[in-house]
């Protein structure tokens, strides 16, 4: 049996895939990390083994499992142990500063944290904080954590219904909300494109995948997620880097991956990189921002692959609208589209009063998918506020053309989006106020031809005061992750602002933006 072919209806869970796998092609590699590799049967009973520490440790079907510390094959092998109990795995951005995590820890409510030694050290002015977070596992220790516990199979609980993951995305409050996930959002695109017989994301069994977006972004998990249903080789890197990745898509012949546009062009900049690096490079899956053309058919031309773009949000499951391979045709117009949706899910466009808007008409994008999120964690209201009726009211504007391909035109939201980091300009503001000479600041997104979008923060000083824009960035170090520090500063003599008080961001922006054709970059 081929690692692809999971019989009549496939698995019902993720571990119940891994299982499958284990028990069809137990020697077949897993996750490739660093020049470790664990095989679908090791990864199988390493998981049976974590399963049975976790319970060990109190934590049950509901209980949330934390993970800080860069992409390992031990983070995959904990979330196939979460999800074969019903626990729920928090995986926690490490380039976050402590305050920000301890944020995630206690919201989540997190009762276990498994974590890199470095980030225990940072973490402990703030553990006596946390009464409900009991055991605390090193990395280093992890082996020895779960070694001795019974690897036999464990029985399968859970459901497609049941939460699996709770990731961290920022709100417009500056505090990160917790989005949570069922088992479903992981088999959703994959089962419409099958049941359809389209091969927009598809797989073979020889197939060796890079997992370039890290674990802790919704699009890091779902990759990674369905090379593991599919039952290929998963290839993960601590952290990006372009001359890593090159080496592994080559010495480890990558045929499919999945990137950031940013990414892209870090990988073609390469010193030396060549249409040789890519000869087994099959199929490029890219999303998280929108792409520049000249790049897009940099990557088409350099690389030799098929290309297809996928959009969606955190809360949406990741994808709900793909551009497929057949759409990447040089000078095509609707290489500007994000895409279409899948079979089964849905794109409409409505107006500020939420009624239907017609085609070619901006409004606020809004997605139905039989991915979407469970729940924002603890936080009823703003969930209401995002899923309504079944569809996800994205924040994002855009328009729908007469054949249902979307196309995005700005963000409602004001979010700014670094090299697929999504950063809200509150955060930024709420820490950069606290400089003692700002006396009041707005935050936008300029355009960046490296990655797509720039921190640029506009400030007013106090009168007299004083402050250089080497000042404000050193200032903002250990307040908030080093990649949503601005780096351009303006300052002004007043923050422009309407009648009622609000920042006028749009007329801050507008000087950046008005060459191009997108209000994103």
């Amino acid at each position: 049996m081929s690692p692809t072919d999971l019989g009549p209806g496939g698995p019902a869970t993720i571990g119940a895939a891994v299982a499958h796998h284990a028990a069809h092609i137990p020697d077949h590699p897993a996750i490739v990390c660093e020049g470790r590799t664990l095989t679908y049967q090791q990864l199988h009973r390493g998981a049976n083994q974590a399963a049975r520490a976790l319970a060990a440790a109190d934590a049950r079907a509901g209980s949330r499992v934390a993970y800080l510390g860069v992409e390992s094959e031990w983070y995959y092998e904990l979330y196939v142990a979460c999800a074969r109990t019903g626990a729920v795995l928090v995986p926690i951005n490490w380039r976050l500063t402590p305050p920000e995590i301890e944020h995630i820890l206690r919201d989540s409510g997190a009762e276990l944290l498994v974590a890199s030694e470095d980030h225990l050290a940072a973490l402990d002015g703030i553990r006596g904080d946390l009464p409900q977070l009991g055991a605390v596992v090193s990395l280093a220790g992890y082996e020895s954590w779960r070694a001795g516990r019974d690897p036999a199979d464990l029985p399968d609980t859970t459901d497609r219904q049941t939460p699996v993951v709770q990731l961290y995305t920022s709100g417009t409050t500056g505090l990160p909300k917790g989005v949570v996930l069922a088992q479903r959002s992981f088999f959703a695109v994959r089962e419409a494109l099958a049941d359809a017989g389209l091969d927009w994301i598809d797989w073979q069994p020889d197939d060796v995948s890079l997992i370039g977006i890290p674990g802790f972004h919704v699009g890091g998990i779902w990759w990674a997620s369905q090379g593991l249903v599919a039952g290929v080789t998963n290839v993960a890197m601590p952290f990006f880097d372009s001359s890593v990745a090159v080496g592994l898509i080559r010495g480890r012949g990558v045929t499919t991956m999945c990137v950031v546009p940013a990414m892209l062009r870090l990988i073609l900049r390469e010193p030396g990189v060549g249409k040789a690096d890519f000869d087994q490079l099959r199929k490029v899956v890219y999303g998280g921002s929108p792409i520049a053309s000249s790049l897009l058919t940099e990557a088409v031309e350099a690389m030799g692959a098929s290309f297809a773009q996928i959009y969606g949000l955190t809360e949406t499951g990741n994808t709900s609208i793909c551009l497929p391979p057949a759409d990447h045709q040089p000078g095509s117009p609707r290489l500007a589209a994000a895409g279409r949706p899948y079979p089964g899910f849905a794109a409409k466009i409505i107006d500020g009063d939420g009624g239907p808007v017609p085609p070619g008409t901006v409004g606020e994008v809004c997605l139905r998918t039989p991915a979407r999120m469970l729940e924002y964690w603890g936080m009823p209201d703003a969930t209401s506020a995002t899923l309504v009726d079944g569809w996800i009211h994205t924040g994002d504007a855009g328009y729908l053309d007469e054949d249902g391909y979307l196309y995005i035109c700005d963000r409602i939201k004001d979010m700014i989006i670094v090299a697929g980091e999504k950063i809200y300009p509150t955060e930024v503001e709420n820490a950069l106020i606290q400089h003692p000479a700002v006396a009041e600041t707005a935050v936008v997104g300029v355009p960046d031809d490296r990655f797509g979008e720039a921190v640029h923060a506009f400030v007013a000083l106090d009168p007299g005061a004083q402050a250089t824009p080497r000042d404000l960035a050193t200032f903002l170090k250990g307040r908030i992750a080093t990649f949503k520090i601005p780096v351009r500063f303006t300052f002004l003599e007043r923050i422009p602002r309407n009648p009622s008080g609000k920042i006028l961001r749009r007329e801050l922006r507008e000087r950046f933006w008005t060459d191009r054709v997108r209000q994103v970059n």
